[in-house]
């Protein structure tokens, strides 16, 4: 491909079709929906930002190199929290970019709900909801 390739993408480009896509939800949202046992919250940041900034109570902690295999419902090697491709994923990822892609990449798994949290961690923690100590 040229530099002129039309089908060359940057990321912003990329994340801004990614995102439409997407049912992206606020803090206050996800934390009701993760509360009431309506969604799955999924914490992919990296373990020094966990350590640093703490984490989500009840969120499942996947490193972003691992969540395919550990949310794909008929993976060998799945959480026992991936149930089924009707499960409602929302991804938190530190400031709400990573996320994106990773809820894109899940529902290429078939995971049709999967989403993410617009602002990510921070976010939350700005909203004043639950963080413990890592």
């Amino acid at each position: 491909m040229s530099a002129a390739d039309p089908r060359r993408v940057g990321i912003d480009e990329l994340l801004e079709q990614v995102r439409s896509g997407l049912d992206r939800v606020e803090a206050r949202e996800a934390f009701d929906a993760a509360s009431g046992g309506e969604a799955l919250l999924v914490d992919i940041r990296y373990a020094a930002l966990r350590e640093r900034d703490g984490l989500i109570p009840g969120a499942l902690v996947v490193e972003r190199n691992e969540l395919e295999w550990r949310l794909d419902p008929q993976g060998s090697h799945r959480a026992p929290e991936a149930t089924h491709h009707d499960l409602r994923v929302i991804v938190v990822c530190n400031e709400g970019y990573a996320s994106s892609l990773a809820a894109a990449s899940l529902r290429q798994l078939g995971l049709h709900r999967a989403t993410d949290l617009v602002g990510g961690f921070q976010a939350w923690r700005t909203a004043g909801l639950p963080v413990t100590e890592a």
